[in-house]
């Protein structure tokens, strides 16, 4: 996609989201100063160099236990890799990821955003997204608002709740998943809290989660706090929409990435000569992805936890790194496969095989 399309993408998603929520959160005032936008920048370049120098200190230190140097050890480890059986796995994981990636964000708009949205659109828009995902995760979202806009007359602001939504269970989902591989293989979680106190931190966050949720499920269907105005605005309309079974479904839907994830992860582990079993993975790679969440540079929080959750292993730092950007650069691809179809539907003229809806308030 080159710079103009990416021009016209940004100015018509601030566009939608301005014209429709014209007393929103989005104005002069609540931007921050470029001071502040450049500090941030700034700290979160120096927590990732501080998370990759940590990291090549622990491969280093195990280096010199074979008395080697750390580009040498590394240098072997990726050598002795089977590159081609993990090929094998990765090209039809990747695929399968996008699938349903893609069917769970189109169950979802269907339900709160666009009821006669059909699947075979929703795949060029999430496909295309994925190349803006590159950039920024948000962006990639902010395309798909962009679409529901142009295409349904989905309030801007409308549509990004659905993908606030969407962000809300896939944490769930980890969490949950987590809980269940670390109340199978408590003994591994244990075992792994060498550095720091996982099993600790793991139930307490297990449990702040699971009290927060009824609160979140009463507060926006009024039960709880009912002249409060919070839960109106627009970008909180989908939660008020939801109901239990919505969450639950989300979760179902997306629960064959994750499995997908554990066993694929596992079995790559094990190509490039890492004994790791499958519950560790069960327990430890929801955390590792929540880690990939964070807003740093390179993915390197969830390099440094995966260093971290497996001391004996420093090299699987650079096995992190391996995997990830194969992940987002074969899931670029295929957004490049699409992307005629996405631009066609996104900035083409009128087409009588989508129907326009405007969502209720």
């Amino acid at each position: 996609m080159g710079s103009g399309e990416n021009y016209r993408v940004r100015h018509a998603i601030v566009a939608a989201t301005v014209n429709h929520e014209p007393h929103s959160e989005l104005t002069r005032s609540g931007r921050p100063s470029p001071t502040r936008r450049r500090l941030m920048h700034a700290t979160t370049w120096l927590l990732a160099g501080v998370c990759f120098y940590l990291v090549f200190g622990k491969i280093q230190g195990a280096a010199a236990r074979e008395q080697m140097t750390a580009l040498d050890y590394l240098v072997r480890f990726i050598g002795d890799a089977n590159w081609l059986a993990w090929l094998g796995i990765m090209i039809p994981y990747s695929c399968f990821f996008f699938l349903v990636d893609a069917h769970v964000t189109w169950r979802v708009v269907r339900w709160f955003n666009a009821p006669d949205f059909r699947f075979k659109r929703m795949l060029p828009i999430r496909a295309s997204a994925y190349i803006l995902s590159l950039l920024n995760e948000q962006v990639g979202k902010g395309a798909i608002t962009l679409y529901l806009w142009r295409r349904h007359a989905v309030p801007a602001w409308q549509a990004l709740s659905t993908m606030v939504l969407l962000g809300m269970m896939e944490v769930y989902q980890l969490l949950l998943f987590s809980a269940v591989g670390t109340l199978l293989y408590f003994d591994l979680v244990v075992a792994a809290s060498t550095t720091l106190p996982l099993s600790t931190i793991l139930v307490a966050a297990f449990a702040i989660a699971a009290l927060y949720f009824p609160l979140h499920l009463a507060y926006f269907s009024a039960k709880i706090l009912p002249r409060q105005k919070l839960r109106d605005r627009q970008i909180f309309r989908a939660f008020r929409l939801a109901k239990l079974h919505h969450y639950g479904l989300v979760i179902l839907f997306k629960a064959p990435n994750l499995l997908a994830a554990v066993l694929v992860y596992t079995l790559s582990l094990d190509l490039f000569n890492v004994d790791v079993a499958f519950g560790q993975m069960l327990a430890f790679l929801p955390v590792i992805f929540l880690a990939a969440a964070l807003p740093l540079p390179f993915h390197a929080g969830a390099l440094l936890l995966w260093t971290v959750l497996f001391p004996e292993y420093p090299e699987v730092g650079a096995f992190s790194l391996v995997m990830h950007t194969f992940f987002v650069l074969f899931n670029a691809a295929i957004g490049l496969l699409f992307l005629p179809l996405a631009n066609r539907d996104l900035f083409g003229g009128p087409d009588d095989e989508l129907s326009v809806r405007q969502s209720p308030q």
